[in-house]
C-alpha cells in the first residue's frame, strides 16, 4: 500500500472540510448528490465517447496502482541479467531456455525465447522495440482517461451549475426551491474543478510515471538480450544494471 497517495487523498478533502468549517460554513451543503451525479457520471460518459471500451476499463483497473503500485523489480531484474549472462558466457544461449521456461515475466520470456531460437541479433532488437512501443502506447491510452477526465470535468461543473441557476429561474415564485437550485449551481462547479485537481490530474501524473518506469525496465533488458546475443563484453552488462538501478 502506497501510504503517501491515501494520506494525499485525505488531505485533500481534509483542506476542503477545514475550510468550509473555517468559513463558516455547513458540510452538509458541500453534499449534492444532484451535482455529483452530473459532474461525475458526465465526465466519464464524455471519456467513454472518445475511448474505446477495453481502453477505457484497463484505465479504471490502473486505479489501483495509485494506491498498491508495484513493487520495485529492479534488484530481481539486475539478478536476472548477471544470471542470464553468466550462464549464456559459461554454457552458451540455449541454456537460457530453462530461464524462459521459469520467467513469469512475457518480455523477458520474450527476449530469452529470441535467443535461444537463435533469431539475428539486430531482428531481435527490433521486435523489442516494436514489443516495448505497442505497451507504452496501450498503458498511455489507458492512463489519457485520467487526463482527459480532468479536463472534462471543470467544464461540467460550469454545465451542471447552469441547470442548477435554470432551476432557480423556473422556481422564482417558490423561495423553498431556490436554495436547492443556488446549491446545486455552486457545488457543481467545485466538483467539477476539485475533482480535476485534487484527483484526475494527480492520479494521471502517478500512473504515468508508473509506465515510464516499466517502460524503461523494459528498454534495459531488450539491451542486454541484444548484448548477449552479440557477445558484448560483460562491462557493457555491468554499465545496463547500474542505469537500471539508477532509476526512480
Amino acid at each position: 500500500m502506497d501510504w503517501a497517495s491515501v494520506a494525499g487523498v485525505l488531505l485533500a478533502l481534509a483542506g476542503i472540510v477545514i475550510g468550509q468549517t473555517l468559513e463558516g460554513g455547513k458540510l452538509s451543503s458541500l453534499l449534492q448528490p444532484a451535482a455529483f451525479a452530473i459532474v461525475v457520471v458526465g465526465t466519464f460518459g464524455a471519456v467513454m465517447l472518445q475511448t474505446r471500451f477495453r481502453t477505457f476499463v484497463r484505465g479504471l483497473r490502473m486505479l489501483r496502482l495509485v494506491f498498491a503500485p508495484p513493487a520495485d523489480s529492479r534488484a530481481v531484474l539486475a539478478r536476472d541479467i548477471n544470471a542470464w549472462n553468466l550462464a549464456a558466457r559459461r554454457d552458451g544461449l540455449l541454456s537460457l531456455e530453462r530461464y524462459m521456461l521459469a520467467s513469469k515475466d512475457k518480455f523477458n520470456t520474450k527476449g530469452l525465447r529470441l535467443i535461444v531460437d537463435g533469431i539475428n541479433p539486430d531482428k531481435l532488437r527490433q521486435i523489442l522495440d516494436t514489443e516495448i512501443t505497442a505497451f507504452e502506447t496501450e498503458e498511455r491510452q489507458a492512463v489519457r482517461i485520467w487526463e482527459s477526465a480532468a479536463g472534462y470535468s471543470p467544464t461540467i461543473g460550469i454545465l451542471g451549475a447552469v441547470l442548477g441557476l435554470i432551476h432557480v429561474m423556473e422556481n422564482l415564485t417558490d423561495p423553498s426551491k431556490l436554495g436547492s437550485g443556488i446549491a446545486v449551481a455552486f457545488v457543481s462547479t467545485i466538483y467539477g474543478v476539485g475533482l480535476a485537481n485534487l484527483f484526475f490530474y494527480p492520479i494521471a501524473n502517478k500512473l504515468k510515471a508508473i509506465v515510464t518506469q516499466a517502460v524503461h525496465q523494459q528498454e534495459i533488458a531488450a539491451a542486454v538480450f541484444y548484448d548477449i546475443a552479440t557477445g558484448d563484453h560483460t562491462r557493457v552488462i555491468d554499465e545496463r544494471i547500474a542505469t537500471l538501478m539508477r532509476e526512480h
